[in-house]
């Protein structure tokens, strides 16, 4: 499985942005899909993850009400959305794909595959 995410950039406080992240595979529908950031010099954080078919989506506390998950099966692709941008908003994201469809959504060690990685920087 390769991933590939695009859509990061350098944006003002307050305004959004979509990060998309194309997946290898014949079985995309079978991946549960996360998303995760890392800062410099923090650890990798949780953010966001969906079920396969999309029926279910975990957002961290810290997203809720602003960074949405979503995907298109048939286009091998999930977004994140993200809306009111902070300056703390600011890490390189990362998608990663899960596809034992392991509960434990939000620990990286969960994930199979990774892809590369996008930047996001919010200034104020």
């Amino acid at each position: 499985v390769q991933l590939q995410a695009s859509g990061g950039g350098l944006v003002q406080a307050g305004s959004s942005l979509r990060l998309s992240c194309a997946a290898s595979g014949r079985t995309f529908s079978s991946y549960v899909m996360g998303w995760f950031r890392q800062a410099p010099g923090k650890a990798r954080e949780f953010v966001a993850a969906i079920s396969g078919r999309g029926e279910r989506s975990f957002h961290a506390d810290s997203v809720k009400g602003r960074l949405t998950i979503s995907r298109d099966n048939a286009r091998n692709t999930v977004y994140l959305q993200m809306n009111s941008l902070k300056p703390e908003d600011t890490a390189v994201y990362y998608c990663a794909a899960d596809l034992d469809g392991s509960t434990r959504y939000s620990s990286p060690g969960e994930y199979d595959y990774w892809g590369p990685g996008t930047q996001v920087t919010v200034s104020s």
